[in-house]
């Protein structure tokens, strides 16, 4: 919104012409949403204490987490407003991508919210079924790709390799296909972030750095640099893709998502400052699906849909480690682990909350940096 009152005003008031950058705008969604949750979590944080709205506490973890019980819960509320209001403000928004991320990421909030809502209810700690969410997930992730796909001219349903140049090999599927698989990424992504924020800044860490990730990405898949040489007196301008040169995909209007990542970045960083052990808030699951959800979509909006199990790899070996758990405790009666997701597995072998915390921040990073080392491998 103020981008496009800003860029009306341009020729008036010329400084307002550092507002065309994308680059300047990713700095300034990100100050915004951190702004929104530092300066409005301890009004928020208040305001659930007052409605008694705490975390529920798994019977298994009582022994380990029942101080927690009374910590309010469902703080992703203010995570995603944040992230919302900065994107609507900085984004261009006659892109439909923009609102193709947001809608993904509101929806999946929605769901989080009613899960919540159940647990804190007679239902106690059980919230909206497995079956349940699942569904709402593919459905509204669904609907949104295909609006995109048969709508606009902004997705297409190509897929492309890690490690492989776009130009040397690359799938195209069927539109219904495409939109399927997406909906998997997004769910998948949405669910594995949810079982991940299990522990006091677990999970946020790793949001924080696959937003940011993901949004470099997106930036270097639309942006075009030039630059000038001076032959026999002339100046002479060239100009390059930045995707061309680091072999990833172009997608036309993506360095906008890279604005709805920097906005995911600040609020999650404002979100830390009061999550961080010992917590204050917790996301629940408003905050942990429509995150996950935002990263999913991201990921596959900007055609790193399989460069993302290296991005999010922490979340995928917390949501394998649940997978491993239940299918071999069908299939022999045994537990694999002590406990699963695999952070609660560590905490049951005597790990102290913030080391666990703190080595899972660190493999995010290192993940992160090995798909971003992968360009130069294509």
């Amino acid at each position: 919104m103020l981008f496009h009152l800003f860029f009306e005003w341009k020729d008036v008031f010329t400084p307002l012409n550092v507002f065309r950058y994308p680059s300047f705008r990713v700095l300034v969604a990100m100050l915004t949403a951190l702004s929104v949750t530092y300066f409005l979590y301890p009004w928020f944080i208040r305001r659930l204490k007052e409605r008694q709205i705490g975390q529920v506490i798994r019977e298994e973890l009582e022994d380990q987490h029942g101080q927690k019980a009374k910590t309010p819960t469902m703080g992703g509320i203010l995570l995603v407003i944040a992230v919302l209001v900065s994107s609507l403000l900085w984004s261009d928004l006659r892109n439909p991508l923009v609102w193709g991320a947001l809608l993904v990421m509101l929806g999946l909030a929605i769901v989080g919210f009613i899960d919540d809502a159940m647990k804190l209810g007679p239902r106690g700690v059980r919230g909206l079924s497995a079956r349940g969410k699942l569904v709402l997930q593919f459905g509204i992730s669904g609907l949104v790709f295909a609006g995109l796909l048969y709508g606009s001219d902004a997705m297409d349903s190509t897929l492309y390799l890690p490690f492989v140049a776009p130009e040397r090999f690359h799938w195209v599927l069927p539109a219904w296909l495409y939109v399927t698989f997406g909906a998997f990424v997004v769910a998948g992504t949405s669910n594995a972030v949810n079982l991940t924020d299990g522990l006091d800044g677990l999970a946020i860490g790793p949001v924080i750095v696959a937003a940011g990730t993901l949004g470099l990405l997106a930036y270097a898949s639309a942006t075009i640099l030039g630059y000038s040489t001076e032959i026999d007196g002339q100046t002479v301008w060239t100009s390059f893709h930045m995707a061309h040169y680091l072999k990833l995909p172009q997608v036309p209007g993506a360095q906008e998502l890279a604005i709805f990542c920097a906005a995911i970045v600040g609020a999650g960083i404002g979100f830390l400052w009061y999550n961080a052990p010992p917590a204050q808030i917790f996301m629940g699951d408003v905050g942990s699906l429509a995150l996950g959800g935002a990263l999913g979509v991201v990921a596959v909006l900007t055609k790193n849909e399989f460069l993302s199990v290296i991005i999010l790899g922490l979340f995928v070996v917390e949501i394998f480690s649940v997978m491993i758990q239940v299918a071999y405790f069908k299939a022999t009666g045994k537990r694999i682990l002590l406990m699963a997701p695999i952070h609660h597995h560590f905490q049951k072998k005597g790990w102290a909350e913030p080391l666990i915390v703190i080595r899972f921040w660190i493999l995010s990073i290192l993940l992160s940096l090995a798909a971003l080392a992968s360009l130069k491998l294509r």
